[in-house]
């Protein structure tokens, strides 16, 4: 009975945790877009283009790191 329940425990929190790492992994892919497409956006004003290109492909990165991991689900192995 306490198995059964620490394992539904157990299996939500993974949803929970899947579901922010995918939601997390958007917003960064769509602030590197912003970045990469500062220019197009009428942003090339706030910041450098090096800084926009370094940036965005760092947020690029990450995101997709945590859009990865969110849809792997591999949090307890």
């Amino acid at each position: 009975m306490a198995s059964e329940f620490d394992d539904k425990k157990q299996k939500a929190y993974v949803n929970r945790r899947a579901i922010m790492d995918l939601g997390m992994g958007i917003i960064y892919t769509g602030m590197a877009v912003l970045m990469l497409f500062a220019r197009k956006f009428g942003l090339d004003a706030v910041f450098s283009a090096p800084f926009n290109y370094i940036f965005g492909g760092i947020c690029l990165l990450y995101g997709g790191f945590r859009i990865y991991r969110g849809i792997r689900k591999n949090y307890y192995r």
